[in-house]
């Protein structure tokens, strides 16, 4: 069997894996979306727009689905103060993939303009909830979470909805939310042409702006203003999890020394700028290649944030010492393993079915194909 610390390590790039294919798959759809009402001129158009992703959104839950299971299963201590900590927010956030459906299945029973606006604004909360309450969660992960372990390992959360929505995470919600606009408007320009696709072109751009400097705020916001977490004590790597088990410091700068011990993570941010110029220089000329820039910029910012809080999952703002890390958060052994064996079948069967079906899928959409009765 795999030694318990790679088991962990390799449990730890799963999970940032599975939230990066969510951002990519899902992220592409919530952008447009959300974005789609004010792109689209009339009907015809938003139809269009809507096409673009109705196909396939649901099919790109799956990855939702990955990454919560695998914070279940692998993760047992993070998904139960996660999942109870940010139990409003979660649950908004449910309510708004819930509303997703309903809004595409009952916008086309009827024509009556009023009707399908009704359902068109439902659409858009379903699109921007998420993608704002995505980027809070990780905004407030990097500040600390306000929760602990007794003796007896039963956990407290000491916070509150509305304390979750801080100035840092706020602005961490706009990155997310202009990084998902970015995605799926270079998405969008991938899949309409004529005048649609220049609307979404402009927006696309504006969007990869708006990411480019937020993400660059937050970066220096994290570097100059929060405090980061470091473990003082000595830990084994191979021990069965218990939080409880070190000690933690809270020092200035401290999620910062890791691009410094390990070079190689300032890829990721270095990347997450790059790759964003680019859907600005081709999304209009190459819109293929804008999306798959896209996409890594999507993974390259969920790269930054796990490599910066590495090798922490989760850490306590108001007892350190309760603060979850790689090395004491996990299931035990023989389940990463099993679970392993299992993630090597089924990832690549996702992967390989989600491609055929996009490529089946390919190609444009276009207002006459709404009315030759293509969709």
């Amino acid at each position: 069997m795999i030694d318990y610390e790679i088991l962990r390590l390799i449990w730890w790039a799963l999970l940032g894996l599975l939230l990066a294919g969510f951002a990519i798959m899902d992220g592409f759809d919530l952008g447009v979306a959300t974005w789609f009402r004010f792109i689209g001129n009339n009907d015809d158009e938003r139809r269009v727009l809507l096409e673009t992703i109705e196909p396939v959104w649901d099919g790109n839950q799956v990855w939702l689905l990955l990454g919560g299971g695998a914070i279940f299963a692998a993760w047992p201590l993070l998904y139960a103060v996660a999942f109870s900590g940010f139990y409003e927010a979660l649950l908004l956030v449910l309510l708004a993939l819930i509303l997703r459906p309903v809004s595409f299945v009952f916008r086309g029973k009827l024509t009556d303009p009023v009707w399908r606006n009704i359902w068109d604004w439902g659409l858009f909360v379903s699109g921007i909830i998420p993608s704002l309450v995505f980027g809070v969660a990780f905004g407030n992960v990097l500040q600390g979470v306000p929760f602990y372990f007794d003796d007896t390992m039963r956990m407290t959360y000491d916070g509150s909805f509305f304390a979750l929505l801080n100035p840092f995470a706020v602005l961490c919600g706009l990155v997310s939310l202009s990084m998902i606009g970015m995605h799926g408007m270079t998405y969008a320009a991938l899949k309409t042409e004529s005048s649609i696709q220049e609307r979404v072109i402009m927006l696309s751009r504006v969007m990869a702006i708006i990411y480019v400097v937020v993400f660059a705020a937050a970066g220096l916001w994290l570097a100059q203003s929060i405090d980061g977490y470091v473990i003082a004590s000595n830990i084994n790597v191979d021990a069965v999890s218990n939080p409880l088990n070190k000690q933690v410091v809270i020092t200035a700068g401290a999620w910062l020394e890791n691009y410094g011990r390990y070079p190689w993570m300032l890829l990721a941010p270095i990347l997450t700028f790059v790759c964003a110029l680019a859907v600005i220089m081709l999304v209009s000329r190459r819109p293929g290649l804008a999306f798959i820039a896209s996409a890594l910029a999507c993974a390259a910012t969920i790269s930054t944030a796990g490599f910066s809080l590495f090798p922490f999952l989760l850490p306590s703002s108001t007892h350190p010492q309760s603060s979850l890390t790689v090395w004491d958060a996990s299931s035990s052994q023989a389940t990463l393993f099993n679970m392993l064996i299992a993630a090597v079948i089924f990832v690549p069967i996702v992967v390989l079915y989600t491609s055929w079906v996009f490529r089946v899928l390919r190609g444009k959409i276009s207002i006459n194909d709404l009315h030759d009765g293509a969709y």
